[in-house]
């Protein structure tokens, strides 16, 4: 298991070696399964949502709209991340901003790469996040062909997903995204869908959940709370003021309200636990076993003991890296703040950073950091806090750290027990 952390990185000389053309970090003796999210082209995107937690990273990092990264970083990425790596499936996830507006023939020196590299006896697979807008015939004969697994972006009916996904020039973006879900279908792409439940979505869960599944047809099924405080831009999780750290259930801890520290667009947590409690409801009268629903599942296997499917409801977290087009290294897709950089991979092995005490302390700062008023839930071990950078609201008891969902999370649990040690039951 890996870790969180301080501010301290590594660059140990004795992972250098000289190598023809450039003084390359050599791989670390130990491996292990890890997962980085690569932002090839940064925070450029075609598109501009209200809610986008990534399109800032222009300016907070400083970064050159249409920059991207380079063919030889691509390389060493590509090289690194397998020579760290010891399952027998290697997997590769390619998101922005927008990948797509990199073209496909970035995609095929991707694919190109990984067959040069690839180990032996064991699997190389790719998935790409997408708002599906950029794509076309090419495209999805492409990810045909390379069995791409694609997650398309979208957030219920048209006028719940314009609502805030809007293009650059204000227009909406629901009729290129079933478009480019038409191809995808056309030419046997397979693709999961992801919804940000929002302030304003959250509040029809079943017209969310049945276009998802109906219209879409869609069999895997992500749901991603957008949680974000005001200060988001330039304060990193974590590093937020304890003195402003709201009490839960107060109006600063919801949207709306003028000291609220959070944006209006953000969900209401009291929302968030309607949205979960009514589309389990759906899911388990019609739907077991047909679609996946990812905070679903997880409860299901959690109920039966088992270790979480999803970081944000595991005991501990740090597996799940982020590299940004330079090649920088941060702890989590999330994280993605200076704050929060492991090192650069041009200097340190990817594999160094990923297995290093510095993220080793950030995973297990999950646990470790929970208040009291978690450790006492029934709920613990299927919440586990939820993801740490929610955490910035004051248990009843005023001990700063608790989650931001920690009231819609407790509803939806009392909710669903019942149910989920059913199917726990029947699973065993």
């Amino acid at each position: 298991m890996h870790d969180v952390g301080g501010n301290t990185v590594e660059h140990p000389v004795s992972f250098f070696k000289e190598r023809p053309g450039a003084l390359e970090p050599v791989a670390p003796e130990r491996k292990g399964r890890f997962h980085a999210m690569a932002k090839p082209i940064g925070s450029t995107c075609n598109i501009d949502c209200t809610y986008c937690y990534y399109l800032h990273k222009e300016h907070l990092l400083n970064q050159h709209r249409g920059r991207h990264m380079e063919t030889s970083m691509l390389e060493r990425y590509i090289r690194q991340y397998i020579e760290a790596q010891n399952g027998a499936e290697i997997i590769f996830s390619w998101q922005g901003g927008e990948p797509t507006m990199l073209g496909i023939e970035f995609f095929r020196d991707i694919v190109a790469i990984q067959k040069r590299y690839a180990p032996d006896g064991r699997r190389i697979s790719n998935d790409l996040q997408t708002n599906g807008t950029l794509l076309n015939d090419e495209w999805c004969a492409f990810l045909k062909e390379n069995d791409f697994l694609v997650g398309i972006s979208i957030d219920g009916p048209r006028e719940l997903h314009d609502a805030f996904r809007l293009d650059r020039k204000g227009q909406p973006t629901f009729d290129k995204v079933m478009r480019g879900i038409d191809l995808l279908k056309k030419h046997g792409v397979k693709f999961n869908t992801l919804t940000v439940v929002n302030r304003l979505n959250a509040k029809r869960p079943l017209d969310v959940y049945r276009f998802l599944r109906n219209e879409l047809g869609s069999t895997y099924i992500q749901f991603i709370p957008c949680v974000e405080p005001k200060d988001f831009h330039t304060v990193a999780p974590q590093y937020w003021p304890k003195d402003n750290m709201p009490m839960l259930g107060s109006r600063a801890a919801k949207p709306g309200s003028e000291d609220s520290v959070v944006t209006d667009w953000s969900v209401d947590p009291d929302d968030w636990g309607y949205f979960l409690s009514r589309t389990f409801d759906e899911w388990y009268r019609k739907d077991v076993g047909r679609v996946l629903v990812n905070l679903f599942e997880t409860a299901v296997v959690q109920t039966m003991g088992q270790p979480a499917q999803t970081c944000v409801t595991a005991e501990f977290c740090g597996k799940a890296l982020a590299i940004e087009h330079d090649g920088e290294v941060y702890s989590c897709d999330h994280y993605v703040y200076p704050a929060w950089s492991l090192g650069n991979i041009r200097n340190t092995h990817l594999g160094t950073m990923a297995f290093s005490s510095q993220q080793q302390r950030f995973g297990y700062a999950k646990r470790e950091s929970l208040p009291a008023y978690c450790r006492q839930c029934k709920h613990l071990k299927l919440c586990w806090g939820e993801c740490p950078k929610n955490r910035f609201v004051l248990s009843p008891d005023g001990e700063p750290g608790l989650n931001y969902l920690c009231s819609g999370i407790r509803r939806f649990h009392d909710h669903a027990a019942p149910a989920l040690r059913q199917l726990a039951r029947q699973c065993v």
